[in-house]
């Protein structure tokens, strides 16, 4: 059993803290629990912070390349505490029995760890006010399998630590998978709500997504019971492929066009369980029969003028494919006058859009020339071609949505595809693949191609 009036060293880490170590330092020294040491571990602060630390009887380890539980375990070996206490230096305790109550339950051998809570300050910004008040709840809690551990207020034993070290290489959450080693050990873990800190930035940092999406792998990597799920499965969603086209099919030879091309592409697709021509032209009843299709939609010349944009095209289809009791779930758009594409960019796309939760995915190819828009006396330069790639600000990229569209089919029915929606953008570096074909000079200058794409 640890001993009432064990020492406690306190392990605080900072990096230019100048602004709050005065008064975590003050407010420490103001417990009533006395048997304690502080170790600072300094990061190459270049401000106050290390000469207003030895204001008090601290002591202070320098260190140059940090990680988190790096930066612990070293300070742990300059320690001499029964009982180790983890404090960020801006992390202010509230109350003077603040140490009292977070070492206490650690009397309990079952019991790893022990976490405080925090509270934000009020200048703390709204995002963090409410991670802080939704996460940290006024009733204790012991945790049997919950593997949340923060070491901006936390306490355990100096001898669970030389079982379990913190891991020395990641950048982030150390103290989740610390907890998550103790609590496979049969270990627990506890919340103490009354050994509150003030905790000005929260937990999450500003919602900065960089690290936000980091921490969210390292999590994942512990176990399959952190990894998220996604319900939908490809093989139970109704996908079907939609192509528009306009007047009669290109040629490549007397027997075969380039409608055909885009048709056996499609059938390739594991997931594409029906294709629709979408026509103004009846020749497409021909080439639906030979193709063994369902009958195509055959659309209004209305519908075909160069006004008429694609989401109109496809919307008119689905109502049509609505009245004979076919309701997909994705729509997969492509033309047939980009014969060059890739068969497998179907079931790519429609991958991405699944695993990513997008409502819209647009293939696109980066744009390596200049580009401009405007009239014919007033151009604007918006991508300078004469620029290396790897010297440019930004890139620019092309999207064709006649090359391959995937779109969920309750979110065609509203709207610009470009705007109100989750969208992906999906890219193909071979760049012939957005090759417009679209007379017939260029289907002979690219037979041979289009022999073997068939």
């Amino acid at each position: 059993m640890t001993k009432k009036n064990s020492l406690v060293s306190i392990i605080i880490r900072t990096k230019n803290e100048e602004r709050w170590i005065d008064l975590c330092l003050k407010k420490i020294f103001e417990q009533t629990y006395t048997n304690f040491e502080v170790v600072i571990v300094d990061n190459n602060s270049n401000d106050k912070t290390v000469l207003r630390a030895k204001k008090y009887p601290v002591k202070i380890v320098k260190v140059k390349d940090f990680f988190p539980g790096k930066a612990i375990n070293i300070g742990i070996r300059k320690s001499k505490g029964k009982i180790i206490v983890c404090l960020s230096a801006h992390c202010i305790p509230v109350s003077n029995d603040w140490l009292k109550k977070l070492i206490f339950d650690l009397k309990n051998r079952k019991v790893a760890g022990v976490y405080g809570m925090q509270k934000p300050l009020s200048f703390s910004s709204d995002f963090d006010k409410r991670d802080l008040l939704n996460l940290f709840g006024q009733d204790k809690k012991i945790q049997k399998k919950d593997t949340f551990f923060h070491n901006a207020n936390s306490a355990f034993r100096r001898e669970v630590w030389k079982k379990f070290l913190f891991d020395e290489k990641t950048k982030h959450i150390e103290d989740r998978i610390w907890a998550h080693k103790v609590i496979q050990k049969g270990y627990k873990i506890i919340y103490e709500p009354k050994a509150s800190v003030y905790h000005w930035h929260g937990i999450n940092q500003e919602m900065d997504p960089g690290r936000c999406s980091r921490i969210v792998n390292i999590l994942e990597s512990l176990g399959s019971e952190f990894k998220s799920k996604n319900i939908e499965k490809l093989s139970s969603l109704n996908c079907i492929a939609i192509v528009p086209s306009i007047g009669k099919s290109l040629l490549i030879d007397k027997n075969f066009n380039l409608l055909q091309v885009t048709i056996n592409q499609l059938k390739r697709s594991k997931f594409i369980k029906k294709i629709i021509l979408s026509t103004d032209h009846t020749s497409s009843k021909k080439i639906a029969k030979k193709e063994k299709l369902d009958n195509p939609v055959i659309r209004p010349k209305s519908l075909s003028d160069n006004i008429i944009d694609h989401r109109t095209v496809v919307n008119y289809t689905l109502n049509h494919l609505e009245k004979r009791k076919i309701f997909p779930d994705i729509v997969v758009i492509a033309t047939e006058n980009y014969p060059l594409r890739s068969s497998e960019i179907f079931d790519k796309m429609i991958k991405y859009l699944v695993k990513n939760n997008y409502d819209i995915v647009f293939a696109c190819c980066k744009e390596k020339g200049t580009i401009l828009s405007g009239d014919k006396k007033d151009k604007t330069i918006l991508n300078e071609g004469e620029v290396p790639q790897n010297l440019r600000e930004k890139k620019t990229f092309i999207s064709k949505i006649g090359v391959c569209c995937v779109a969920r089919a309750s979110k065609l029915r509203y709207g610009s595809l470009f705007h109100g929606k989750r969208i992906g953008y999906y890219l193909v570096n071979d760049t012939s693949q957005f090759l417009d074909i679209s007379d017939v000079n260029l289907i002979n200058k690219t037979k041979d191609i289009l022999n073997y794409k068939m």
